[in-house]
């Protein structure tokens, strides 16, 4: 559940910065949904080239993609032709099917580097892989539905058509918050972090009226600005008064995610310490202000949590 690079705290990702750890623990990289699906024996491909196989011409055509693509595809060690007796390259079936697969799992956003290493691994089991995909595409369509929805009342109502409570005008934006992260980084975060600690960010974020919304979103804000101010291009110290005031804001912004009673310092530095080890985290700060800010976030509110 990482931020997406912005100046400010979004809407559909900071909320990932303020779920409380369990315990204290360090954060790896995020997880290849495919690469870690269940294992188990590939299915051979169904015999359905012509005989001798394809021309890279003619699958570049049957595919959608140029020839080039192939030859990029083929260079990074993701298909592998054979030659015919002229030098030319052919693909079998069991390249056909290769080349559906890559393309499928690159429009679902994998790099190639990974889809090679899954391809190639002879207990990769592509159909669990691609059940995962179908989840998350699915819950982006849903997303998308509350979204669209969201947008059809705000227009009619701008239209004079109707009118809009105040819970329709934020149920899309909070929707669309909560799912985002979820299908993006819900499963690490609950692996890690616990169902009860998510479920309980997801349904505070759900339950926010257009004040409360409003409050959290420019205090988040407000954090990157007052991080922009002490961080001071490196030159900042992460115990003086504007550290001091920047970690103190941060708390209350996280107290607002958690909710009554579930702060605590020590939570506090140990979720500041995962945002210095998951890398996902540390981008997220080093690019809304810059490289370093991240870790000056992270002593300054050790610094603050410990006097």
């Amino acid at each position: 559940m990482t931020p997406q690079k912005t100046d400010s705290a979004s809407s559909t990702s900071d909320s990932a910065c303020a779920i409380r750890p369990a315990v204290a623990t360090g954060a790896h990289a995020p997880a290849n949904p495919v690469a870690h699906a269940p294992r188990t024996a590939t299915p051979s491909p169904a015999a359905s080239a012509p005989a001798g196989g394809y021309t890279a011409g003619a699958l570049a055509e049957l595919a959608g993609v140029t020839v080039r693509a192939l030859h990029h595809y083929e260079a990074e060690g993701l298909l592998r032709p054979t030659r015919d007796a002229s030098g030319y390259r052919r693909y079998d079936a069991s390249q056909v099917e290769r080349l559906q697969q890559i393309l499928l799992f690159r429009a679902c956003g994998l790099a190639l580097g990974d889809i090679r290493r899954s391809l190639d691994d002879p207990a990769f089991d592509r159909a669990a892989a691609l059940r995962s995909r179908l989840a998350d595409l699915r819950a982006q369509q849903e997303q998308l539905k509350a979204l669209m929805g969201t947008v059809e009342k705000t227009i009619a109502a701008l239209e004079g058509e109707t009118t809009m409570t105040d819970k329709e005008r934020f149920e899309g934006l909070k929707r669309q918050a909560v799912e985002h992260n979820e299908r993006t980084y819900g499963a690490e975060a609950r692996e890690r972090w616990g169902d009860a600690a998510v479920d309980a960010a997801n349904e505070r974020t759900l339950a926010l009226d257009e004040k409360a919304w409003n409050d959290r979103e420019a205090l988040g804000r407000a954090v990157i600005d007052q991080l922009r101010a002490a961080f001071a291009d490196g030159t900042g110290d992460p115990a003086g008064p504007e550290a001091r005031a920047l970690a103190e804001m941060h708390g209350r912004w996280l107290a607002l995610h958690w909710g009554e009673g579930a702060y605590s310092r020590a939570a506090h530095a140990a979720l500041a310490d995962g945002y210095v080890a998951d890398e996902r985290f540390t981008r997220y700060y080093d690019d809304a202000v810059a490289p370093g800010a991240t870790r000056f976030l992270r002593d300054a509110i050790a610094a603050w949590c410990a006097a």
